[in-house]
């Protein structure tokens, strides 16, 4: 039997740039939404007090890096169910895949975040937390770690919910997670009434109730809706779904969490000048994380339309959807520059509150904000390659832009420098990520050539 239509978007119609929009604009919310949970832990736990919100500035990179693990599961499900609905497999083949997605990614969550909770005190100690920061550090991530295979669940369904080319489903259910997390904020944190202060431990548990509400409202949507369904023979191709999923699920998984981690490396170099530079580096990495929604929802966007239109052998809608996608990174990352030189400072001060860290954090956005159309094609080409099943050529322009650019030019920087040092460093990864996704795409068959390849007559 053919795959039933009636709830799914087909994506290989209509013009590109619609394709694009429809699953992109809605997701522009999701993203800002549970972007704008770190935006509100920073105020928060910054009025609570400077350890908190320094603590906040070493979590911050390395949760990024592990949930980027759940957004690298989350790709390979998206390639093996969208080009599955593209090439119109058999309903029932879609729906087992779509539950042996949201399995693979439970069982690897559970063993991720045991070794998170573990490992934690040697691994915070070597990116340079200590004393009161590292207390705090130690208080939150227990926590964190428990909420951890909840997200990993939510990102598995929210990725069946966008190949079927449903992302306002998944939007909506990022936003759940988000608003339930900054409502328990302050409460948890500062206490009210009856509910004790909790100071850093209340956000990890803000964020825990989030993830568990969402994930049940997921499960409930997805199986109302067919698309995971348990069936007659659940664990049928059980090892073929395994083999397809990790194929992408893997190397996206390890591509998407090499910024972070390399992030949490360049941490490790802010640490060298200060505190104060520590603070204000992760506060504005999370303006900048707010600041890059529309080109992360683009990201999630591309996926689906990639991965349809790739099964449905309409190779050039993928190409012109890349191009598209190109176009709009540069326009909207060059004018938001502009806008960040203008009022870098004013914004960061509303996320410090004022605290140590606002002059630091307000250069890097002056300095840095130009660069990040660099950081949109990167994350677009990968996300673009993952869903053609290509995900080894995005891991390797990941771990190039990372280790071979990134982190040696913000230690050399640092060294020379100081925190002016590091904030070139960021400029030069940026530029880099372009330059080499660019090629990467010409190689996957995904750049649409300009030039016509002129073949030589015969004589």
């Amino acid at each position: 039997m053919a795959q039933d239509s009636s709830d799914t978007r087909d994506l290989t119609k209509g013009p590109v740039w619609r394709a694009l929009t429809v699953m992109s604009a809605p997701m522009s919310l999701g993203i800002f939404a549970v972007l704008s949970v770190g935006i509100a832990d920073a105020v928060f736990l910054g009025r609570y007090s400077s350890d908190a919100l320094a603590a906040v500035g070493f979590i911050y990179p390395v949760t990024t890096a592990i949930t980027s693990l759940s957004i690298g599961l989350s790709a390979g499900a998206n390639a093996a169910i969208s080009q599955g609905l593209g090439r119109q497999d058999d309903e029932t083949a879609t729906c087992r895949r779509a539950l042996h997605a949201v399995g693979l990614g439970s069982v690897l969550a559970v063993i991720v975040a045991l070794l998170v909770w573990l490992s934690s005190p040697t691994l915070f100690g070597l990116i340079g937390a200590d004393g009161a920061a590292l207390e705090g550090v130690l208080a939150y991530m227990p926590i964190w770690a428990m909420s951890f295979p909840f997200l990993v669940l939510m990102m598995q369904i929210n990725a069946v919910f966008r190949a079927h080319g449903r992302g306002g489903l998944s939007a909506g259910i990022m936003v759940l997670a988000a608003v339930v997390n900054i409502i328990l904020d302050p409460i948890l944190i500062f206490g009210l009434g009856p509910i004790a202060e909790l100071g850093i431990e209340g956000a990890a548990w803000a964020t825990f109730a989030g993830r568990v509400l969402a994930v049940a409202a997921a499960l409930l949507i997805a199986m109302r809706r067919g698309y995971i369904a348990l069936g007659s023979q659940p664990f049928a191709n059980l090892w073929d779904s395994v083999r397809e999923i990790t194929n992408v699920g893997a190397p996206a998984a390890f591509s998407n969490a090499i910024n972070p981690a390399g992030m949490a490396a360049v941490t490790a170099a802010v640490a060298t000048v200060g505190t104060d530079a520590v603070a204000g580096f992760g506060a504005a990495t999370r303006v900048q994380s707010i600041a890059l929604v529309p080109l992360l929802a683009l990201s999630s966007g591309i996926g689906p339309v990639v991965g349809q239109n790739w099964g449905a052998d309409k190779q050039d809608r993928a190409r012109a959807a890349m191009g598209q996608s190109i176009a709009f990174c540069i326009a909207y990352a060059l004018t938001l520059g502009v806008v960040l030189i203008l009022f870098g400072q004013p914004i960061a001060a509303l996320v410090t509150g004022g605290a140590d860290g606002t002059e630091q954090a307000g250069f890097y956005l002056a300095v840095v904000g130009w660069s990040l159309f660099g950081y949109g094609i990167l994350v677009t080409a990968n996300a673009a390659m993952n869903a053609r099943s290509k995900a080894l050529w995005s891991m390797g322009i990941s771990i190039g832009r990372v280790f071979a650019i990134y982190i040696p030019a913000a230690w050399i920087g640092v060294t020379l420098g100081g925190y002016t040092g590091i904030l070139i460093a960021a400029v030069v990864a940026n530029l880099a990520g372009a330059a080499l996704a660019w090629f990467a795409l010409g190689q996957t068959g995904l750049r649409t050539r300009t030039i016509p390849r002129v073949r030589p007559q015969p004589t």
